[in-house]
């Protein structure tokens, strides 16, 4: 990373800000899951499956092994916004990840064995939301630094 003149720290690309902004709220939801009144039903909460009752803001259901989720990818996060490519590669991957688990939420019944994590219809709206902003942001905001040329102007191309 580049050092701008008379500053200590790193100066980052947009999609590295990005990143660690998505890291941040991935970290947020996580501790949030935990915290009782911000999940109600917290006593309802179980390790992982269908039968968690507790609820994220009341809407979003999580389990214990929901919020290590989320804290876990957002560390991931945090760790991969430091580098470009790292930055780059946490959003269109977990963009990518995160489509798949509406996909999968889409296709389960909520109350089956299959439906571990646990998520709910208003999970599978967030999902897809986070899985397309995620895909915009590391792919929108790609900027000449790191790629070798304008992204409009392949290599392959004369």
């Amino acid at each position: 990373m580049a050092h701008k003149a008379g500053r200590g720290r790193p100066d980052r690309t947009r999609v590295q800000l990005a990143a660690l902004v998505v890291a941040a709220l991935f970290l947020v939801l996580g501790v949030a899951g935990f915290i009782p009144g911000i999940t109600t039903g917290y006593g309802d909460m179980t390790f992982a499956g269908h039968h968690s009752g507790a609820k994220l803001l009341g809407v979003f259901q999580v389990s214990i092994l929901h919020n290590l989720l989320h804290l876990g990818f957002g560390l991931i996060g945090l760790v991969a916004a430091r580098r470009l490519a790292g930055a780059r590669i946490f959003l269109t991957v977990g963009g990518a990840v995160y489509l798949a688990l509406w996909l999968y939420g889409w296709a389960i019944e909520d109350d089956s064995a299959a439906n571990f994590i646990p998520v709910n219809g208003a999970d599978d709206f967030l999902h897809l939301a986070l899985g397309f902003g995620m895909l915009a942001l590391g792919l929108l905001l790609s900027n000449n630094r790191g790629t070798g040329g304008r992204l409009d102007n392949p290599l392959d191309r004369p």
